[in-house]
């Protein structure tokens, strides 16, 4: 991901609940909608696009749709928490 493409990035809604921050963002070049999930406690994190229909369900169970990408296309990026960039303008 370039630095443009970050400065792109923007954060729609964040919550956090039990070590698990849940991060919906909206990249303004390609009007896509991401989904990021970050597990504090185990350092890990997932991120994946949703369709924008569905953006507030994602956001919401953020696991649900995880799951059902990866069964679908495996379409979902598991890391290390440290690799995702949460930092954005708001």
């Amino acid at each position: 991901m370039t630095a443009t493409a970050l400065t792109d990035r923007r954060e729609l809604a964040y919550r956090t609940i039990d070590g698990i921050d849940v991060t919906l963002f909206w990249t303004k070049r390609s009007d896509q909608i991401t989904i990021a999930v970050v597990d504090t406690r185990s350092d890990e994190a997932l991120e994946f696009d949703v369709d924008g229909s569905a953006a507030l369900d994602a956001f919401n169970h953020p696991y649900a749709y995880a799951a059902a990408l990866h069964a679908d296309r495996g379409g979902v990026s598991r890391q290390d928490a440290s690799a995702l960039t949460t930092s954005t303008e708001r």
